[in-house]
């Protein structure tokens, strides 16, 4: 494990960081600290704890926010794959035969 110093909003901070990490360790660091700074300079919360907060609710946002459009396609796909099975009736003796290959090891939909 490897140190590394890096300054957030000013302040210095010691942090832990696995060998070949500190690029991404870096990355994230520069994340926080320019959203943080955001807030800090937006000028409505002054306390460094509650601008913490803060950012790392923005940022988690941010992150479920990209994650949030591949799931919602993948459940849309699911759906409409459904419902093709339901107007085929060759295609829902198909799945169902598979189904039943399959056994305990799952179902296809």
């Amino acid at each position: 494990m490897k140190q590394v110093e890096v300054q957030i909003m000013g302040q210095s901070y010691l942090l832990g960081c696995p060998e070949g990490g500190e690029q991404r360790l870096l990355e994230a660091v520069e994340r926080v600290d320019t959203a943080m700074c955001r807030i800090r300079d937006a000028g409505k919360v002054k306390a460094r704890d509650r601008i913490a907060v803060l950012a790392a609710l923005n940022l988690a946002f941010d992150v479920s926010e990209r994650s949030a459009p591949a799931s919602a396609h993948a459940t849309a796909f699911a759906a409409s794959e459904a419902v093709a099975v339901q107007d085929d009736p060759r295609l829902a003796s198909i799945i169902g035969r598979l189904d039943t290959a399959l056994g305990d090891d799952g179902r296809l939909i």
